[in-house]
């Protein structure tokens, strides 16, 4: 059963939590669009939505339009009002606090922030059984446990169909608890919150008042239903907690009348099942109350620990486990503080509840990834694992074997035993004082000697302080005190080392290691001594069973150890004349409570007979009479009566001193005509007829005791009969179970063979790709490379899992790429850059988010492709692209402009030269330059040539050339030696200005 504060909230009226991811805005359109316009409901509706931090929310307008309601978006310190909408603004945690809203800020990192389980569980706190929430579309696992909260304090708890959205990861995660009340669509939700939250049940009211006769009638046809559907009974639980659980149920069914809701469970099985649901929903969670935790981790554990010896067994029992989690989270701190003495103890953990789903789930050892609030991220690694949906841990395997989960009445069911540690938290405080009785002694049973109780905050061992010491009283932390019953026990004895007149029985059956052999005795300690020695009677400290237990004195002449096991059992060491007296006597001492005196007892010793008294008394074993077991102190006192050999033969015995009928007699008025035989025989046959009635008396209760054991017996067989049926049916069950997990086997072998198969082709292709790519988490670890990438990091196979920034590559002009990977997963833009690597080869470097099929950045892919070819190709075409540019000028140029290759051979011929020159390109190509000049100018020609082919280009100079016609004309000539990559000349050009032409070719021209 959940907890229940007793306190009333700050806020007196319902709010309603609704939470959904950052795609839920169609979930709330959907939900406001089931408000009718000017509902005033008298609630107060809070959204939390999952949002970027940098993203500007506009869910507050969006929701204006659809509701007539008033929507603010959260500041910090505001007051919750009802028939209002509050909306969480981005980057904050939110939580309800006093009545006030809280705005706080995110410890986790981005991705890993649970806003929704966050508000939900401050709700329960703060509202109570006030407090409603809903779970709207969204992906992961968000919500989950602040369900549990909500549901935990009473609260109601609604998801959305997940079958009517594209996105349902949330609300089946949260309908995979088995606390969700209703599951519907959105727009049908908001009638059923409005019928919960006017129900009287959560009208603020004072102090629970007795159940009137009708109502007490009324929760007994309940508490009946409920056993004949549960086989559980609630009676003896508190009133109080399970009537709130009652009016829970009705407001959820909007059922008024407690007599109604009666009625309605007789022809509603499913709502007997969710009744039992609810009263026994457990809010629990992993390390709650951490001080308390921390108290066991700092002074119970190594209690526990203290003096224990490789492969001891630690045992621990945790009744009431529900799901689990404190289970194995005292699994989780017993395993760290082994694992830290290196002690190779082994450790069993047995966690058991009434609860079938509970145990269920606890079995499944599967939790949600908001565990993350309350587990460390050093434990949540060490000890769980994430699942492949990224949405829940899984507790791995080396804490699951240890324990053992099974069902189990703590009421009806027998206990554990030889057990180190009981864990009963937060159970008791839902139980009635007689069970609470009942159950502090099983716990005391159920311990081994100083072992550990571990309570809650609000229990305690009440009445049983006698049977249990205080290690931590704030977190409830005892030690079992030994007793009589238990092993390890301390006998009573007036020395603290051995002698003569008594034996001390220790309790582990070894003695003791160390102690002096001769002990100092004071003036006192030595005259008792004395006394005992010499004039106390022998005396024998036995249990109820006749277990010795002490010996004083010369017990031997009375006592002697029977033949078999050596067993030290009175009873069985009495010798003859003593032994039916004594049992009588034992009887009537434990029945009646009573000291009993026997008198002028004649007992065989070896010796011959000797007369002696009986006395035996009840001795408390506890200071505390009142809780303390029945210790019996037989005492056998022969003092001044000698053996019958002393006395000159047997004697007869004294009427005076053998027993009651010789007291009744008048003492020393015997009549002379009375026979000795006589009176002995009347003597003898009173003490027959006495034993007689006591074994009557122990057939008559062993007959009784038989009559129950037998219906015991028959119960038993009748639930052993049941219980064959039901292990025949599951045997049926499992054999169909097996067929069905061979076929999923053998889908499943085909399926790993098709993902190997996918695995290999993925290797292959990212291999064949020659595109270097490096994945890398949120710390910028390395989560995987392909060969290609260490031709550009310096990789190898062992740096999986080492920082990026720990490596060093081959780009020498660029240090930037663990900046550029933060950048980008900050604003999750992706990113290019073009690198080049020491070697002059370049590549594109992309940088871009790694993200799942839930839309969840886990972190970044790094991508090299090699562009050399296409700077290369790049190159080229700019070449290309300034020789056009360079042809069109060449072209339009009005200067002849020409190229010869170092041979003399033209290679290049403009128009412009054509026009001046008269020779067309195609006629040039064929010629050599030395055509150009005139005779008186080849030699002059040749030289240039031969200068420039040195490297050595002459400045700009006139010269004449040939046209082809043969006029000579003077040009202004510009010589350029054209050079390749390595500086070599490879060709020559020449622009070329005509100034005039030669007179004599002019004249020639003009001649006829």
């Amino acid at each position: 059963m959940a907890g229940e504060t007793g306190q009333d909230p700050a806020v007196d009226f319902p709010i309603v939590g609704i939470g959904a991811s950052a795609g839920g805005l169609a979930a709330f359109d959907a939900f406001f669009s089931g408000i009718p316009p000017g509902s005033k409901p008298g609630i107060a509706l809070v959204l939390v939505q999952h949002l970027a931090p940098d993203h500007e929310s506009h869910l507050a307008e969006l929701v204006r339009n659809q509701t007539d309601l008033e929507v603010s978006e959260v500041t910090d310190g505001m007051q919750v009002k009802r028939n209002c909408v509050y909306v969480i603004p981005p980057a904050k945690a939110l939580a309800l606090r006093e009545g006030r809203m809280r705005l706080l800020e995110p410890t986790e990192p981005r991705g890993h922030r649970l806003p929704i389980d966050f508000f939900f569980r401050s709700l329960a706190e703060e509202c109570g059984e006030r407090a409603i929430c809903v779970v709207l579309a969204g992906t992961g696992s968000d919500g989950t446990l602040g369900v549990r909260a909500v549901k935990g304090r009473g609260g109601l708890v609604i998801a959305q169909d997940p079958d009517s959205v594209e996105h349902g990861g949330m609300p089946r995660s949260a309908i995979a608890t088995g606390m969700v009340d209703h599951v519907l669509p959105a727009n049908e939700m908001f009638d059923r919150l409005i019928g919960y939250a006017g129900h009287a049940s959560l009208e603020p009211r004072s102090a629970p008042s007795p159940d009137t006769p009708d109502e007490e009638e009324t929760m007994g046809e309940i508490f009946n239903l409920l056993r004949g559907r549960t086989g559980h009974d609630f009676t003896q639980y508190k009133r109080n907690s399970v009537r709130r659980r009652i009016d829970r149920r009705m407001a959820v069914q909007q059922v008024e009348l407690l007599e109604d809701y009666a009625r309605y469970l007789t022809n509603a099985p499913e709502e007997l099942d969710a009744l039992f649901r609810d009263l026994l929903i457990g809010v629990t969670r992993f390390f709650r109350d951490s001080e308390a935790f921390l108290a066991l981790e700092e002074k119970g554990i190594p209690q526990l620990l203290e003096g224990r010896s490789p492969g001891d067994a630690i045992r621990v029992w945790v009744p009431g486990c529900s799901t689990g989690e404190e289970a194995y989270s005292i699994a989780i701190l017993l395993r760290e503080q082994i694992s830290a003495t290196g002690l190779r103890a082994k450790l069993q953990v047995f966690a058991t509840d009434i609860d079938a789903r509970a145990i269920e789930v606890a079995r499944a050892g599967t939790y949600p990834a908001s565990i993350g609030d309350d587990v460390s991220a050093e434990r949540l690694e060490r000890f769980f694992s994430l699942n492949k949906d990224g949405n829940s841990y899984r507790i791995r395997k080396s804490i699951r074997d240890i324990l053992v989960f099974s069902e189990q009445n703590l009421i009806a069911d027998p206990p554990f035993s030889r057990i180190d540690l009981v864990s009963c938290r937060n159970v008791l405080i839902y139980m009635g004082a007689e069970l609470q009785k009942k159950l502090i002694p099983l716990f005391h049973y159920a311990l081994n000697p100083d072992g550990i109780l571990f309570l809650g905050n609000s229990e305690s061992v009440g009445d049983f302080g006698g049977l249990f010491q205080t290690l931590d009283r704030t977190a409830n932390l005892f030690q079992r005190k030994e007793g009589h019953s238990g092993r390890g026990r301390r006998t009573p004895g007036p020395f603290t080392t051995g002698s003569s007149q008594g034996t001390r029985v220790p309790a582990d059956g070894r003695s003791p290691q160390g102690q002096p052999t001769e002990a100092r005795w004071s003036p006192a300690e030595l005259m008792e001594r004395e006394l005992l020695k010499h004039h106390a009677p022998a005396a024998v400290l036995i249990d109820a069973r006749g277990e010795v237990l002490y010996l004083h004195g010369r017990s031997g002449r009375f006592l002697e150890l029977a033949p078999g096991d050596g067993r030290m059992n009175i009873l069985e060491m009495a010798r003859e004349g003593l032994r039916r007296e004594l049992a009588v006597s034992l009887h009537q001492a434990v029945t009646r409570r009573d000291p009993v005196h026997r008198s002028g007892l004649r007992v065989q010793t070896n010796g011959g007979t000797v007369t002696l008294d009986l006395t035996i008394r009840t001795v408390p074993s506890t200071q505390d009479e009142a809780s303390a077991s029945t210790l019996l102190l037989v005492v056998l006192d022969d003092r001044g009566r000698g053996t019958d050999s002393e006395q000159g033969g047997p004697s007869e015995p004294d009427p005076e001193t053998t027993g009651a009928e010789g007291a009744e007699r008048a003492p020393g008025s015997k009549s002379p005509n009375e026979d000795p035989r006589l009176l002995r025989l009347e003597t003898e046959l009173q003490a027959k007829e006495e034993y007689l009635q006591a074994v009557h008396e122990e057939m008559q209760s062993s007959n009784e005791e038989m009559t129950s054991s037998n219906e015991e017996l028959q119960s038993t067989n009748e639930e052993l009969q049941s219980t064959n049926e039901e292990l025949e049916t599951s045997k049926e069950e499992l054999q169909s179970v097996n067929e069905e997990l061979a076929t999923i086997n053998a889908e499943l072998e085909t399926k790993v063979a098709d993902l190997s198969r996918a695995e290999n082709d993925m290797q292959n292709l990212l291999a064949g790709t020659g595109i270097g790519t490096v994945f890398v988490d949120h710390d910028l670890r390395i989560q995987r490379f392909t060969p290609s990438t260490t031709e550009i990091l310096n990789l190898i196979e062992s740096d999986v899992g080492r920082p990026l920034s720990d490596l060093t590559s081959r780009l020498p002009t660029y240090d930037r790429l663990t900046e550029d990977i933060e950048a980008v997963l900050e604003n999750l833009a992706p990113s290019e850059v073009e690198v080049q690597t020491a070697a002059g080869a370049w590549y594109l470097l992309q940088i871009r988010p790694y993200r799942t099929l839930e839309n969840v950045i886990e972190g970044a892919v790094v991508t090299f492709t090699d562009i050399s070819e296409v700077k290369e190709a790049r190159a080229t075409l700019n070449e290309a692209e300034a020789l056009r540019r360079l042809a069109v000028v060449v072209e339009d140029a009005h200067d002849a402009i020409t190229m010869q290759d170092l041979e003399g051979r033209i290679r290049a011929w403009n128009p412009a030269a054509e026009r001046i020159y008269g020779w067309s390109q195609a006629e040039a190509l064929g010629m050599g330059y030395m055509d150009l000049a005139p005779e008186g100018e080849k030699e002059e020609t040749r030289a240039m040539l031969a200068r420039i082919r040195r490297g050595n280009a002459p400045a700009p100079f006139q010269t004449r050339r040939r046209t082809k016609e043969d006029r000579i004309l003077t040009v202004w000539i510009t010589v350029t030696a054209l050079v390749d990559e390595d500086g070599s000349v490879y060709a020559v050009a020449t622009t070329e200005r005509a100034i005039e032409a030669d007179a004599e070719s002019t004249e020639k021209e003009s001649a006829p």
